[in-house]
């Protein structure tokens, strides 16, 4: 997963101290966002009721990159690791 980086909302721009949001009627624990190289932002969010990572390709003129800091390595949940694995196959 060469050139992989995954991100999180910079902890400044959120409107809660909780890492929990609500995405519709689908509770989201975290929301971690991944780009290779120059490739397109993916948004991913995890739902409990189906215990999986839903990946969301972000377009650009509705979104705001700034807002993202790095996220290390460490602080992804190993569940996200394997699909980021299973996404970015080389």
């Amino acid at each position: 997963m060469s050139g992989l980086r995954v991100y999180v909302i910079s902890p400044s721009t959120t409107l809660t101290s909780s890492l929990g949001i609500a995405e519709g009627n689908i509770k989201v624990d975290k929301v971690f966002y991944s780009r290779r190289g120059q490739g397109p932002i993916y948004r991913w969010l995890y739902e409990e009721k189906l215990s999986h990572w839903r990946a969301l390709r972000m377009q650009t003129t509705d979104f705001n990159s700034h807002k993202l800091c790095n996220a290390s390595w460490k602080s992804v949940p190993e569940s996200l690791q394997t699909r980021l694995g299973e996404h970015y196959l080389d």
